[in-house]
């Protein structure tokens, strides 16, 4: 009806002017502000309210870092820099920097230690298509690598916010969707959303890979998931729900004849290959078939121990104890608050019926992350891919009226400075 109206005053200000061809003619790009596509208007509320709150929480988070200093007296690397904007491009942003200026080096070098890291840490532990991007803009833009990473992130992020609008509003409706981008902004973790941090290209393609699988897009879903495997190593579970969504399209003779053979098979068989071929690639490339999971196991400590580092800390944070490896008690306590909501999130997102690929990519997601041996505090940024467990909140507060709506997000915005940036980059690690 917008759409019609709109129509309707323009083609009665194109017939004035036909009847007064001697009066000043109107110059379109002198309209402010400027019409935009039918197509994009439902996505102006919901990257409106994303990028309001995430300046909102970058401002709290600077004035923080400023009036803490403590930045100031820590390494380069790790958490520290000249300004306060230098800390979002720290820990694992100083690695992608790295690889985005000099390229990878493999090798597994191993140390003589006993320890908990017995291999030199190398770069080929980073998936190389953020780093590629931040090259990319950086040569044809003239940009640092510094200022082209936040900028991939940032508009990655604002692609990543409109596909999770795309997605709840197809479940429960414009408002709920545009409630979402808004609760992805202030989520735990939030904080590298708009860092020198490969989590936003992740989910700008994870939403749009399961919008694809949604509304019947199976060649553009396989793109999608090959994609995501050049990008982080976790896209394993979008991988897998992609190819559980068009096997269970293919085993229904229903659904087979309303979406075909060919693009749920193709999906099926793209999806995993930018994974697979770049654990390839360093596999060849080290000598060793193997040698990315032995970097991350031997490098980083990180790997599938079937929940049992999650186990521990949650034994040790209930008794007040700190005795588990990689311990930062505030992250910790955080992380192990979100851990406890999951059963709570996860009940109330199979209560709104999501199709199954939506299903399989958070219960997946969320499997890794707890059953992974890693800093435990992370778990509020690992678990940010995990969108979908935003479908209840996000269709619960769409019952709210405005004014409530707007002391909300107000509030968590505020809030989302220190618990989703400040603590996990200068009280934990990234």
């Amino acid at each position: 009806m917008d759409t019609a109206a709109d129509d309707t005053v323009t083609d009665g200000s194109d017939g004035a002017r036909r009847a007064r061809p001697d009066g000043p003619r109107e110059r379109p790009w002198t309209t402010w502000p400027p019409r935009l596509p039918d197509g994009a208007r439902p996505y102006l509320a919901p990257l409106l309210l994303y990028g309001v709150t995430k300046l909102v929480g970058l401002g709290v988070f600077a004035a923080l870092l400023t009036y803490a200093g403590d930045f100031r007296e820590k390494n380069p690397r790790f958490g520290g820099g000249a300004h306060w904007w230098d800390v979002l491009a720290t820990w694992d942003g100083w690695w992608y920097l790295q690889v985005a200026e000099h390229g990878y080096h493999p090798s597994l070098v191993r140390l003589d230690s006993d320890g908990l890291f017995t291999v030199q840490q190398n770069s080929v532990a980073f998936f190389p298509l953020y780093p590629a991007l931040i090259r990319m803009v950086s040569e044809s833009t003239g940009l640092g690598l510094y200022g082209s990473g936040i900028l991939v992130s940032v508009v990655s992020s604002f692609i990543a916010a409109a596909g999770i609008y795309a997605v709840i509003s197809l479940l429960a409706g414009a408002r709920a969707g545009t409630i979402a981008a808004g609760l992805w902004a202030v989520a735990p973790g939030a904080g590298v959303e708009w860092a020198v941090y490969s989590e936003s290209l992740f989910v700008a393609i994870a939403a749009w890979a399961c919008y694809a699988v949604m509304t019947r897009r199976w060649v553009v879903a396989g793109l999608l998931a090959f994609t995501a495997g050049l990008n982080r190593p976790t896209s394993a579970v979008l991988i897998g729900a992609v190819g559980l969504a068009a096997l269970v399209t293919l085993a229904r003779p229903a659904t087979r004849r309303e979406h075909g053979v060919r693009g749920p098979v193709y999906a099926m068989l793209v999806a995993p290959l930018g994974l697979l071929g770049y654990i390839a690639w360093v596999g060849w490339s080290t000598g060793e078939a193997t040698a990315y999971f032995t970097l991350q196991r031997d490098g980083w400590a990180h790997f599938f121990d079937y929940g049992a580092y999650t186990l521990d800390v949650l034994r040790n944070l209930a008794v007040g104890k700190g005795d588990y490896h990689f311990a930062f008690s505030t992250p910790d306590l955080l992380s192990l608050q979100l851990v406890l909501a999951l059963p709570f999130l996860i009940a109330l997102m199979l209560r709104k019926r999501p199709p199954l690929v939506l299903v399989a990519y958070t219960l997946a997601s969320i499997v890794t992350v707890l059953g992974t041996q890693q800093m435990f505090g992370n778990t509020m940024r690992y678990l940010l891919p995990a969108f979908p467990l935003l479908l209840a909140p996000a269709a619960a507060l769409s019952r709210l009226k405005l004014p409530s709506l707007v002391v909300f997000f107000s509030t968590a915005a505020l809030a989302s400075g220190w618990y989703a940036h400040y603590v996990i980059f200068e009280l934990g690690v990234p």
